[in-house]
């Protein structure tokens, strides 16, 4: 993606030609990027009204919007399962665009997101299975495996401007969608083993550098070794320069700082957006953006996914009889949750949290991501019913839980609530048996879901949970309406709700 350099793409994202800056780093050139770089350089800079004309001619801008006119809107469940093929996508053909062309079918969130996001695909398979289309999401987990041994992880999304780091690692889980919903009666050892191959190449991209660490170098990329010698892991980012689908952001931001600490500004944003969380109190040092720190933090989501890749893949080696692999992932699952215990859960406050490894000490900030160990069935009972306490008693609002506890300008904390937290609350609720609470959650969001339907005639990103009458803000762009992982977790919740009541 070297036309992020050029001197057009520079003039165009500086000049707030378009509202969002994502939206010129998502142009298909009419000829080639390297054709209209050239065609500029000779044109020399443009301005305005000129420069737009130049953009207008050159390039070509795809719609975001849904044609809501041709979907049934008679109920929230119809407009789920009327929406699905217009967030479907073809396998791609080779362009002139900073999209990572994909080999099988896909489905996209919506809105101003037009390609695949890593961990939305897993709460969009949610709903995808509920109407029986296994095979949309089997084509999309052969995606990410194509993605990984191209670029060498499953990145953020597919954009070369998101290659450079992944999301919270969840193939784990559509693997096993997968292999519960069509494989495993038949077992398709030959499936499961591809499937395999490529989790194990996940986790090596996690654990990337563990082998080099000492007390001189405690850290490498994603990998952390603890005080105690435990290996616990972060969110990060190859790169350390501004995002390119939001350049004049990042630089504006990064001018408020000295320039010595630009560069760490850069790769910490970058690794927010890794986190899914971009942004969120939990990253930073006070509340302001440029204070932002993701790179101290192990994120106790984070480790607890990882936890549930090692235990998938011990699960999984058993299937294949590889009993070798089966114990080592088995006593890697173990030392992470010995690890999770020992960094991860706050006595004084009975809560799961995040840790700073500059300060050593836990974070102060309680978010829902306390919910996720529970979801992976990491927490023991007593845990359990600590975390359901302090949710059920401080995040639980009319439309659902709240994100975190902290109101910020940022859209993952309060007032927001989002799909994908509501259903790996609820789903953790389950595994421990909290029925009542988990249906609770359930209610209100979907009460809320209703509400808010009767009034935009559409499922959005995410929801003002605290103050359902009102939309949900914050962030670095308008709240977007499709939408993929809503849909998904929404759909979900209606099946359980009228299974639980039949």
């Amino acid at each position: 993606m070297n036309f992020v350099n050029s001197q057009l793409f520079l003039d165009v994202q500086l000049s707030g030609l378009f509202a969002d800056s994502k939206t010129f780093a998502d142009a298909k050139a009419k000829k080639t990027w390297q054709y209209a770089c050239q065609c500029y350089e000779k044109l020399g800079p443009l301005q305005d009204k000129a420069l737009y004309a130049f953009v207008i001619d050159n390039f070509i801008f795809e719609s975001v919007e849904l044609p809501d006119a041709k979907i049934n809107t008679a109920s929230v469940s119809d407009y789920i399962t009327d929406l699905w093929p217009y967030l479907s996508r073809e396998a791609d053909k080779p362009q002139s665009s900073s999209l990572l062309p994909l080999t099988h079918s896909y489905t996209v969130p919506g809105g101003r997101f037009q390609e695949i996001y890593y961990w939305d695909s897993y709460f969009t398979s949610l709903g995808l299975e509920d109407i029986g289309d296994i095979a949309s999401i089997e084509a999309m987990i052969f995606n990410f495996i194509d993605l990984q041994k191209r670029n060498g992880c499953i990145p953020n999304g597919n954009r070369a401007y998101y290659s450079s780091r992944s999301q919270p690692p969840v193939l784990a889980l559509m693997v096993d969608l997968v292999w519960q919903a069509k494989h495993r009666d038949n077992m398709n050892t030959q499936w499961l083993s591809q499937c395999v191959v490529a989790l194990e190449q996940e986790y090596a991209f996690w654990m990337q550098g563990s082998e080099q660490l000492s007390d001189k170098m405690p850290a490498h990329k994603r990998v952390v070794r603890m005080a105690n010698d435990a290996l616990l892991n972060r969110y990060w980012d190859d790169e350390a320069t501004p995002r390119p689908e939001s350049l004049r952001e990042d630089l504006h931001d990064a001018s408020l700082l000295p320039e010595s600490e630009r560069a760490d500004y850069f790769r910490n944003i970058r690794a927010a957006c890794e986190s899914g969380w971009d942004f969120s109190r939990r990253w930073l040092a006070d509340t302001n953006l440029t204070s932002i720190q993701t790179t101290d933090i192990i994120p106790v989501d984070l480790n607890s996914l990882l936890y549930n890749l090692e235990n998938q893949l011990a699960v999984y080696f058993g299937e294949l009889n590889n009993s070798q692999k089966q114990v080592y992932f088995n006593h890697k699952a173990t030392q992470r949750k010995k690890a999770i215990n020992t960094y991860l859960w706050d006595p004084s406050h009975y809560f799961f949290v995040d840790y700073n490894i500059r300060q050593k000490q836990y974070s102060p900030i309680l978010s829902l991501a306390a919910v996720v160990p529970l979801f992976v069935k990491c927490a023991d009972e007593e845990q359990a019913h600590c975390v359901k306490q302090i949710l059920m008693q401080d995040f639980l609002k009319p439309g659902g839980l709240v994100t975190t506890l902290c109101d910020t300008s940022q859209q993952w904390d309060s007032p927001n609530g989002w799909a994908p937290l509501q259903w790996f609350a609820v789903q953790g609720f389950k595994h421990y048996d909290f029925e009542k609470e988990a249906t609770s959650v359930m209610h209100n969001w979907l009460g809320m879901i209703e509400m808010r339907f009767s009034a935009d005639s559409c499922l959005l990103e995410k929801y003002n949970v605290c103050e359902p009458d009102n939309r949900a803000g914050g962030g670095e762009y308008s709240v977007q309406q499709g939408f993929g992982w809503t849909n998904g977790v929404t759909s979900r919740f209606y099946r359980l709700v009228f299974l639980a009541g039949s």
